[in-house]
């Protein structure tokens, strides 16, 4: 099976832009910037609750702490939240309004207390990512985006390793992606 698409920068401001001109945009940035800027699996942002993003006073957190049973390997882990990331998601939690802390963080259009299965958030991201032009992109790119952009930044492979909750550095490696340039920079260094 092929990887999903890595994205760059200006090919996530397309996949934006696209939801902009959509019913619930503010939503779908929130749950798409999740994915792109934290790494969040596609499940793991179908089953955020209203608790697990905002403090009692409404603001989000910088920490997002997920549970065994939220993630794929059952292993709870800590989400960091970047001062971007918190922005888009206090907008649409302001937009949103929470009725209960126990409800999704992200309702479907069938009821607030009614979330997204992870198969649907996994159809509406590939639509999005359609509706931009973009071959080849999935619910999985945002996470593999996220990971290779900042192993280009230098981030060392045990800190991606944790901040994508792996228990084995080589199923993070796996993620990265290299270009022929930056292999062809990288030779360079050499001499």
């Amino acid at each position: 099976m092929a990887q999903a698409k890595t994205l760059t920068k200006d090919e996530l401001s397309r996949v934006l832009d696209y939801i902009n001109t959509r019913r619930f945009a503010q939503r779908n940035r929130a749950m798409m910037l999740l994915t792109h800027l934290a790494g969040l699996r596609i499940g793991e942002v179908a089953c955020l609750r209203w608790s697990d993003v905002t403090n009692h006073d409404g603001t989000v957190k910088e920490e997002i702490r997920l549970l065994p049973d939220m993630t794929k390997g059952r292993h709870a882990r800590t989400v960091f939240v970047n001062i971007r990331l918190r922005e888009e998601l206090q907008a649409y939690a302001a937009q949103a309004k929470c009725i209960d802390r126990s409800y999704p963080f992200f309702a479907s259009q069938k009821s607030i207390k009614t979330g997204f299965s992870a198969n649907s958030l996994a159809q509406t991201f590939t639509l999005f990512y359609e509706g931009a032009g973009l071959e080849g992109a999935s619910s999985h790119s945002g996470r593999r985006t996220f990971l290779t952009s900042l192993a280009n930044k230098g981030t060392a492979i045990h800190i991606l390793k944790t901040l994508a909750g792996h228990r084995s550095i080589s199923t993070t490696a796996a993620y990265l992606y290299s270009s022929p340039s930056q292999l062809k920079a990288a030779v360079e260094l050499v001499g």
